[in-house]
């Protein structure tokens, strides 16, 4: 586990599909730095950060503070989008200003481990959907496959057997076990191996301790337990309608495969009419173009809506499958892939 940062694939083999693929979109100037779209991005999620703050203080002790809590978790989920395009270079070309934005955002910011998340995420790009080799799809509360489900003990096993129904419940969890699971990969055997991590676990502890300060500071003990539910349980929920419409019920590939099809192959695009796309693009920080964001990862952001009819003409120029649909259609199929996987269970 390190906290290096995750750079833009090779090219691959001269001549291979991905190489020519990658010559066009050089050509088209979609890998160039736009750094006014990102002054702007963390001058608007500053702003917001203020305005939900300021907001918290000025309502105190009000059943308002649940719409607080609600927008608390949106700016939550924002940051996080911006760490992980800082993450992938997608703001600034080497490693140290990355690192150190990375941990502001991450740890100080929403209270989870950049250097952890950052090996984590390294792995699922690497092999997105590989069982074995993505964690994002190791068995747990959820089971992927008939297999996982099959294998489940205890109240995994009951879980399994009911995730299609229990996934939007299970997701209000969801940012506090990632918390968790940062946390205790800090702590554990491999946590040496990430770079600065005493300073990451400080900047942990900085948060915790001005988040749970705050709300005991400004609300009484009943409405802070409430603000920390929704805001919580509003977050993980969130973090999962980003993340999950990517990649759940796509392909699971079990043999090799180039680097251009294992990357489409295992992705999803969420497309949007005039007037929802760019709500999905603002809602999701890009990552309803997550075909593009996986075969160009430190491709700018708002590069990633202008890339996609090139990506799309060449994969149809090579016979490999490009996936878009509506969100709605999106979680159907993540949904699907959860009940058809926990089928031995229900049989």
């Amino acid at each position: 586990m390190t906290s290096s940062t995750i750079t833009e694939t090779a090219a691959g083999p001269a001549g291979s599909d991905f190489a020519r693929l990658s010559a066009r979109v050089a050509a088209a100037g979609l890998m160039r730095r736009r750094p006014g779209y990102y002054l702007a991005r963390f001058a608007l999620v500053g702003a917001f950060a203020a305005a939900t703050a300021t907001a918290f203080v000025l309502i105190g002790d009000s059943p308002w503070q649940l719409a607080v809590a609600a927008a608390a978790a949106v700016l939550y989920g924002q940051i996080a989008l911006l760490a992980h395009d800082v993450a992938h270079r997608q703001v600034f070309r080497t490693r140290r200003p990355s690192a150190v934005v990375g941990r502001i955002l991450g740890n100080l910011g929403i209270g989870m481990s950049y250097g952890w998340w950052m090996d984590k995420h390294t792995r699922h790009h690497a092999n997105p959907n590989h069982e074995g080799l993505d964690p994002d799809v190791e068995a747990g509360a959820l089971a992927w496959t008939g297999e996982q489900a099959e294998a489940s003990r205890g109240i995994n096993r009951f879980l399994n057997r009911h995730q299609a129904v229990l996934f939007f419940p299970l997701l209000t969890l969801a940012g506090i076990d990632l918390r968790r699971a940062s946390l205790q990969g800090l702590l554990g055997a491999n946590g040496s191996k990430v770079r600065g991590r005493g300073l990451e676990l400080t900047l942990l502890a900085v948060h915790a301790a001005g988040y749970l300060t705050a709300l005991l500071a400004v609300l009484p003990p009943g409405l802070a337990v409430a603000f920390f539910v929704v805001h919580q349980g509003l977050f993980g929920i969130y973090l999962g309608s980003i993340f999950a419409p990517n990649h759940k019920g796509m392909e699971m590939p079990t043999e090799r495969m180039d680097f251009l099809r294992k990357q489409v192959l295992t992705s999803r695009n969420v497309a949007g009419g005039r007037l929802t796309d760019g709500l999905l693009h603002v809602a999701m920080g890009g990552l309803n173009h997550q075909i593009e964001h996986h075969l160009f990862p430190s491709m700018p952001t708002p590069n990633l809506r202008r890339s996609r009819k090139l990506v799309r003409e060449f994969c149809g120029e090579v016979g490999v499958d490009y996936h878009e649909t509506g969100l709605v259609r999106s979680w159907a199929e993540s949904l699907g892939q959860l009940r058809t996987a926990s089928a031995p269970l229900r049989a």
